[in-house]
């Protein structure tokens, strides 16, 4: 009796799931990697996090209007990216221009 052989997988498929297993678990890994998902396509063109810190959350914005934008959005985009985090992580958004 001979053993069922598995069809090969795609190559994409077997490298998401190992860069999956050696992304970094950091907090601020885990908000980069959806803060384009969670905060949308025009934040994030203006807007990266650039460090995390005890659930304060630094974002780097490219002007003082985009900062202070960031800054009347806070409670709408914590919600947001701690719900992609699937749990509640993050308390404060630090926005800083340039």
């Amino acid at each position: 009796m001979s053993a069922a052989r598995r069809a090969p997988r795609t190559l994409s498929l077997a490298l998401g799931e190992l860069t999956a297993t050696l992304a970094p678990a950091s907090t601020l890994a885990r908000v980069q990697g959806c803060w384009g998902t969670a905060a949308g396509e025009a934040i994030a063109a203006a807007a990266a996090p650039v460090a995390e810190r005890g659930g304060v959350l630094t974002v780097r914005c490219e002007s003082a209007v985009w900062a202070a934008e960031l800054a009347l959005l806070e409670n709408d985009l914590l919600d947001r990216l701690n719900g992609a985090l699937g749990e509640r992580l993050l308390h404060k958004l630090r926005c800083r221009a340039g």
